[in-house]
């Protein structure tokens, strides 16, 4: 995806988010509402699959933390709505499932550490947003906080080795009564046999 697209993106996610947060009484609702919005516009009619769709996804949800950020909002309670909006905008076309669970968390811990938000509370945030929306799109709320937490730690660690150790250890504990199990599928099968990372 080109540099422009991706700052257009953002942008228009970012735009689209502080105008519905703006002089409302329901921030979590608006952030639910603006955040899926700019994920249907972004998503309704493109094939992107793979690397494309994770990026899109990405850039929607960067612009949306950083909307947050410039209204004055927590990013780390809001990220929770964030996630709820993603998963209701990535279901809308037909693009929710794990793997937009994932890419969704990620984002908003990168997002969250680019606007000096804690990154370790807006991990808890995303995991317990996406067991509240879990059943409504097919995944138990124990599938919705691994693949959360794997994409937690997948943004952490693009992030620094700080904020990696922050969100295990939030993400390591029971969250919302569920015992967060990281799967590792960047683990080859034989090294996972032998016990090593490969």
């Amino acid at each position: 995806m080109a540099h422009t697209e991706t700052k257009n993106l953002t942008s228009e996610a970012k735009k689209s988010v502080i105008s519905a947060i703006r002089g409302v009484g329901d921030v979590a609702g608006a952030v639910v509402d603006a955040t899926s919005g700019a994920l249907v516009r972004a998503l309704k009619g493109t094939r992107a699959t793979g690397s494309e769709l994770r990026d899109l996804i990405t850039d929607t949800i960067v612009g949306t933390v950083r909307a947050v950020a410039d209204v004055g909002g927590e990013v780390e309670a809001a990220a929770g709505s964030i996630m709820v909006g993603a998963l209701r905008g990535t279901e809308q076309v037909g693009k929710a499932g794990v793997d937009a669970v994932s890419v969704t968390a990620a984002a908003l811990v990168k997002g969250a550490a680019s606007v000096g938000a804690d990154v370790g509370a807006t991990a808890q945030s995303a995991l317990e947003g996406a067991m509240r929306g879990a059943r409504d799109f097919g995944m138990t709320a124990e599938e919705a906080a691994s693949a959360a937490a794997a994409g937690a730690i997948r943004g952490a660690g693009d992030v620094s080795a700080t904020a990696l150790e922050e969100v295990r250890n939030v993400i390591t504990k029971t969250i919302s009564g569920v015992k967060v199990v990281i799967r590792e599928p960047f683990r080859s099968d034989e090294a996972q046999r032998k016990g090593r990372v490969t």
